[in-house]
């Protein structure tokens, strides 16, 4: 059971930052811009929250200054979406090829900054952040030793956000022009609604996504930061088209791959796995043959946004 408890966790610290960082992607691709450039936020995001909590741990302590750390990313995702969504929504430039820019230019600037400030890329923090046991809720038999046991709150946060996107997309004004302006931008604009300031609020709120969830990926697994996240926002992508642009369905995508990983980064420590160097090679590959099997089977009967990736010309037709 032991056993079960551990899986079942790691799993969690892996999804639900591939969940977060898919949902920042959903905002962004429901409002008509393609956002491949997830990694590169996350990539910035880690890199503030990380430096933020490693110059300040000496004098804030235990979650708040997780908390705050987390406000950081947030805004640097933000700061960082205002170069895309720039490029993409006013100056019409191709989404794909600013995506890859922003992608190139974040794992540069983190390591040339980290060697500036610390004179190594590598940035080092202690882990002050796991809730050994959650009063009372933490002695519940099965789900306690699962959620709130050796729990970080950024479990808790990530399952929130995903409970509120799914509210502000389908149950509110906001989400429903949002997604008009992904679906018929011509249509939304018909009756009023600035396609313009749409997509950049769906741009930013992707960035947030992405910067929350680029910390919320290192901090459970990691006390040191080095510039990169090997490819979690690339994984994301893979979540957001196998879960069919849809929260729930991202949920369950995100878990799948979360498994994945910790297939790939925990498995000799899961004792009915195989071992040796040879099967922790392909363990370590698990998640990316499986994205591609994945993607093979189910991206054709997905449909993205009708007008992702597509500039709005307000004149034109």
């Amino acid at each position: 059971m032991n056993m079960l408890y551990f899986i079942v966790q790691n799993t969690m610290f892996f999804a639900i930052p591939l969940m977060l960082v898919a949902l920042g992607g959903l905002f962004s691709e429901k409002s008509g811009v393609v956002n491949i450039a997830l990694e590169g936020k996350m990539v910035l995001g880690a890199f503030t929250g990380i430096l933020f909590i490693t110059t300040y741990q000496d004098s804030i302590s235990g979650q708040p200054i997780l908390i705050l750390g987390l406000l950081i990313a947030m805004l640097t995702g933000m700061a960082a979406s205002v170069f895309h969504a720039y490029a993409a929504i006013h100056l019409k430039a191709n989404q794909i090829i600013s995506g890859v820019a922003l992608n190139m230019f974040a794992p540069a600037f983190a390591i040339y900054v980290s060697r500036l400030v610390t004179g190594t890329q590598n940035v080092h923090f202690i882990n002050q952040f796991r809730i050994d046991s959650v009063p009372v809720l933490g002695s519940i038999p099965i789900l306690g030793p699962i959620l709130f046991q050796n729990a970080y709150i950024t479990t808790y946060l990530g399952f929130a956000i995903l409970a509120l996107a799914t509210f502000v997309l389908y149950k509110t004004k906001f989400g429903l022009r949002l997604r008009a302006c992904g679906e018929h931008p011509q249509a939304a604009d018909s009756v009023g609604v600035s396609v313009a300031k749409m997509r950049y609020a769906g741009v930013l709120l992707s960035g947030a996504l992405a910067g929350i969830g680029g910390l919320i990926w290192v901090v459970p697994i990691s006390t040191i930061f080095s510039g990169t996240v090997n490819g979690y926002g690339f994984l994301a992508l893979a979540v957001l088209i196998f879960g069919a642009w849809k929260p729930q369905r991202i949920l369950f995508a995100a878990f799948f791959f979360g498994l994945m990983q910790t297939v790939a980064w925990s498995n000799a420590a899961i004792d009915f796995l195989p071992g040796g160097t040879g099967w922790t090679q392909f363990y370590k590959m698990t998640p990316f043959i499986a994205t591609l099997i994945v993607l093979a089977f189910t991206s054709k009967n997905t449909m993205a946004p009708k007008a992702a990736g597509q500039p709005y010309d307000k004149g034109g037709r």
